[in-house]
């Protein structure tokens, strides 16, 4: 029964992560993005390091120990490149497999730390359009322009300032998700990362799937506006109406989403 519960796991986030890297959708070309997937209490599923979300196959998805993350990023202990490529070929299950992306160590965190079952990191075109302008980025932290986008991305993104990929990033990513989550009281949907992309957490492959496609169009939603003249943001009041909204809920319960409230 183990085997089959791993075989339909491993099938998920197989298809999860050839939606992702469609190269059609724009979202990630070549070796560009990761995901990942709660195994049980102790270990995940993550992307291996240089393969490609489009055609990735079951041999490149890495079983690894959630402990040695989560460890590294709590600790505050400075790690070289050198401990930070051992740490992730000690916490492979298997001493076999291909060694994990350098972005797994964020991935655990999510996954262990708060609750995420599946994640999905892309470099979505749309979003680092914005993401990787002055103005785009002070747009982005404004708010929503359209209702569906809090439906679906949940009450507000969290955003992570340019950090270098590796211990640096899982650890600010930390940082910014607590403090998200003592002024929201849940936990994100998606995080904003600067000049980077962005990451979308769910309780399913699913959910993943449509954070991504609804951030996608909010996106070029936002670079049309700011085309056209000011954005116009949608105020606290109507976010948090539509978050508390029952028929809402209900809604978020048909697309198979986190109810926010």
């Amino acid at each position: 029964m183990q085997d089959i519960v791993l075989t339909d796991l491993l099938q998920t986030l197989l298809t999860l992560s050839h939606d992702l890297g469609n190269s059609a959708h724009e979202w990630s070309i070549l070796g560009e993005g990761n995901t990942s997937a709660c195994v049980d209490a102790e270990t995940f599923f993550v992307k291996a390091s240089g393969s490609q979300l489009a055609d990735l196959t079951a041999d490149q998805l890495v079983r690894v120990r959630l402990e040695p993350f989560l460890t590294a990023i709590t600790s505050g202990v400075a790690y070289s490149d050198e401990d930070t490529e051992a740490m992730l070929q000690d916490a492979r299950v298997d001493s076999g497999a291909r060694m994990p992306s350098v972005e797994t160590m964020f991935h655990a965190d999510l996954l262990g730390s708060f609750g995420a079952r599946f994640v999905g990191h892309t470099h979505v075109a749309s979003i680092n359009s914005l993401l990787c302008s002055d103005a785009g980025w002070s747009a982005v932290q404004q708010g929503y322009l359209f209702p569906d986008a809090i439906v679906v991305c949940g009450v507000a993104p969290c955003f992570v300032p340019y950090v270098d990929p590796g211990l640096a990033l899982a650890r600010a990513i930390h940082q910014a998700v607590e403090s998200y989550r003592s002024d929201y009281g849940v936990t994100p949907k998606t995080i904003y990362l600067r000049s980077h992309g962005l990451i979308a957490l769910g309780g399913s492959a699913a959910e993943v799937l449509a954070i991504t496609r609804m951030a996608d169009k909010a996106a070029k939603i936002m670079i049309g506006a700011l085309a056209c003249g000011a954005p116009r943001f949608l105020g606290a009041d109507v976010v948090a109406r539509i978050s508390g909204r029952k028929d809402e809920h209900l809604r978020q319960r048909a697309l198979g989403l986190t109810v926010t409230a």
